[in-house]
């Protein structure tokens, strides 16, 4: 059984991060170990005077004690990390653990539509970038994009620019990247990814629904890093996690005024297993 290891937080409620990843990554047949960075007792969008609790010092213990065992992993897989400790521990956890098959895969939660989120300043996309420098695949929005690479953010933008962020991206380190949430047209929204070994670029889309739900970042991510480590081609992982999350996306839209918190991926695990047969 192929084994990931996920690093990011724990929101106990609400529908994202490590509650997202663990059960679609264990719904695709594969292990899931966590190193959770923090406990939140909700996720920081929708909801105030939510607990925090930083686990970043537990990191390295972890680490330690895995390496007494000498547990190994098919794929590393970081999500939203709260600082800069946060990733210089990361980075050392991957010095430790990436073997010669091991993946790396980077999504660096960290902005959306043009701002850092709550607690980051603008030098963070630089530490970020660091992290990235590590990866084989790297998954940031338009947002992130920009901002890993210096670029000025921009809403109005055509494939000659998301083509032009991609390289950048992969410029940074990593050998393939992609962009999440591209819409060239208000009817449609998909994934942009580019192969630098191979100079290859596809674009998957979708339909687009006008609807913003917390934790589709981490729910395409989650489905794309399990199919890759299943052995599915780029644009296969890519064809089924955008259809995934537009399916969860579907699920949520009759309860959505009552259902803020998240998209009812749980209902949708059933058509994604029956996607990776």
């Amino acid at each position: 059984m192929k084994r990931i290891v996920t690093i990011q937080d724990i929101s106990c409620f609400g529908k994202c991060s490590v509650t997202v990843a663990l059960p679609i990554i264990s719904a695709m047949g594969i292990e899931c170990a966590i190193l959770p960075t923090s406990i939140l007792s909700t996720h920081t969008g929708g909801f105030e005077g939510f607990t925090f609790r930083d686990l970043s010092d537990d990191i390295p213990k972890i680490s330690e004690h895995w390496k007494k065992y000498d547990l190994s992993f098919d794929t590393i897989y970081t999500g939203y990390l709260g600082s800069v400790k946060q990733i210089d521990y990361t980075l050392d956890f991957i010095d430790s653990f990436k073997g010669d098959g091991t993946l790396v895969f980077v999504d660096p939660a960290m902005a959306d539509k043009g701002k850092m989120y709550t607690g980051f300043d603008m030098s963070f996309p630089a530490h970020m970038a660091r992290l990235c420098a590590k990866a084989d695949i790297i998954v940031p929005n338009v947002t992130e994009a920009s901002f890993l690479t210096n670029t000025p953010y921009t809403e109005s933008y055509d494939e000659a620019h998301i083509r032009e962020l991609l390289k950048k991206l992969t410029g940074l380190g990593a050998k393939k990247a992609v962009i999440t949430g591209i819409a060239f047209e208000k009817s449609t929204q998909g994934a942009y990814f580019y192969d630098s070994d191979t100079e290859e670029y596809y674009y998957y889309k979708a339909e687009n629904i006008d609807r913003n739900f917390h934790g589709t970042g981490d729910t395409f991510a989650s489905a794309f890093v399990g199919a890759v480590t299943k052995g599915f081609t780029l644009k296969q992982a890519l064809e089924i996690a955008v259809n995934f999350t537009v399916e969860c996306i579907k699920a949520t839209l009759p309860d959505a005024e009552n259902h803020k918190y998240g998209v009812k991926f749980e209902e949708c695990i059933p058509s994604l297993i029956e996607k990776i047969k």
